[in-house]
């Protein structure tokens, strides 16, 4: 592993024990920006600058270096700060309206962290029973939000977003935690049948918060984490996630359901690495965790899965032809499900479906018989980034797309 990436995952480890980094030699002031810069593209800014800003090979560096990466990790964190106040608001007013969501992922994540407001989450999510959008939209709208795409069908989406007027707060209103559509992971949403029920309470500065259960909610991180491993890349930060929650919760969570679980859907070695990376550079405590002989047994080379994470930042954004790699790797995976190889990745990834375009061309959604319009203006912009030699191109696309389905024929995801 080269030096910025040990340096950087030296400074999340020490973020997460509550710690500073005690560096010793120097680095270098383009050391110094590449290292910010990783942590910007992982969206752990925040958590990397406060671990690192006062270590001994900070000194005597000049406070331009410094200063614009500071001022970025303020910011972020106070942002963080007021999306936190206003989404407890929203959250008792919820309850008080008698709808009773479960908060899943960001502030629970984030509740785990030594300093919460030092990992942002760009939204929060929340899932609903089955027969309560129509009084859950009732009671945000009330509170001043408002819906991102009003023109979208919200009734029978799966997913609502809103968002406030005058305040940071995004709003991931769930009726299922996964696209009930996908071929690739839509069978996901079975597991969590019955969640309500199993449901447990988590105070957060004060306030009750309704979410998943441990072994649910354990195992919801997994997917989503899975889900975007799919796509195009997951990132550290939900790594680190995955690992507080175990240390946190780890007696409580059934890690022989859990390891059942990622058999049925074939993420048993992307879980053991995911955990192993935790072991190896962050700080996962299996005697903590309660992590059973069971999962230690499993032999995972977790390497290739470090590179791949570190390389693709939060989500698998790093540039835009990682992005679009992802029409190549879930033709992949889905083709496997049905028992077929993933046929060509070429003409996958030029002429993805009209699913697959609805976020670059809203207007699919309601037409989808203009599909032949989007191909023909996808191919026109991939033309034009081959000429300007853009980090956006199909050749890229297509290299990245074709070296990720190795890497998931490696965890056993590709049979």
């Amino acid at each position: 592993m080269d030096r910025l990436n040990q340096s950087f995952l030296d400074a999340l480890k020490a973020a997460l024990c509550n710690q500073n980094v005690d560096w010793g030699s120097p680095l270098s002031p383009q050391e110094w920006r590449s290292l910010f810069q990783l942590a910007r593209i992982h969206s752990v800014l925040p958590l990397v600058y406060e671990a690192v800003y006062s270590c001994p090979a900070a000194q005597g560096l000049e406070p331009a270096v410094l200063q614009p990466f500071k001022t970025q990790a303020i910011q972020t964190a106070v942002l963080q700060t007021v999306k936190t106040q206003d989404f407890l608001q929203l959250e008792q007013s919820l309850e008080a309206a008698g709808v009773t969501p479960l908060v899943v992922k960001g502030l629970i994540c984030r509740s785990l962290y030594p300093r919460p407001d030092l990992r942002p989450s760009s939204d929060e999510d929340i899932l609903i029973p089955a027969g309560q959008f129509s009084a859950c939209h009732a009671a945000m709208t009330a509170q001043g939000l408002e819906p991102l795409e009003p023109e979208q069908n919200m009734e029978a989406a799966h997913e609502v977003s809103y968002g406030k007027p005058g305040s940071p707060l995004h709003i991931e209103l769930h009726k299922s935690l996964f696209p009930p559509e996908s071929e690739a992971y839509g069978e996901f949403n079975r597991f969590f049948d019955g969640a309500f029920d199993r449901a447990v309470t988590e105070t957060v500065h004060g306030v009750s918060v309704p979410t998943l259960g441990y072994t649910d909610h354990f195992f919801y991180l997994i997917c989503h984490a899975f889900k975007h491993f799919l796509h195009s890349g997951f990132g550290i930060r939900q790594v680190c996630d995955i690992v507080l929650f175990a240390n946190a919760h780890g007696s409580a969570i059934d890690w022989s359901a859990i390891l059942k679980q990622c058999r049925e859907i074939h993420a048993e070695l992307f879980t053991a690495a995911l955990l192993q990376i935790g072991r190896n550079y962050l700080n996962f405590d299996p005697e903590k965790a309660c992590y059973p002989e069971e999962w230690r047994a499993i032999q995972v080379d977790a390497a290739p899965m470090l590179e791949d994470l570190l390389s693709g930042g939060i989500y698998g954004s790093a540039d835009m032809s990682r992005r679009h790699s992802s029409n190549i790797t879930l033709n992949a995976v889905t083709a496997g499900k049905k028992g077929k190889r993933s046929g060509a990745p070429i003409l996958r990834t030029v002429f993805p479906s009209a699913k697959h375009l609805e976020r670059r061309y809203p207007y699919l959604k309601r037409r989808p018989y203009l599909l032949p319009a989007a191909w023909i203006d996808r191919i026109f912009h991939y033309g034009k980034e081959l000429k300007s030699g853009s980090s956006n191109r199909a050749s890229d696309a297509i290299q990245i797309g074709n070296r990720r389905i190795e890497l998931m024929k490696q965890y056993g995801i590709i049979r």
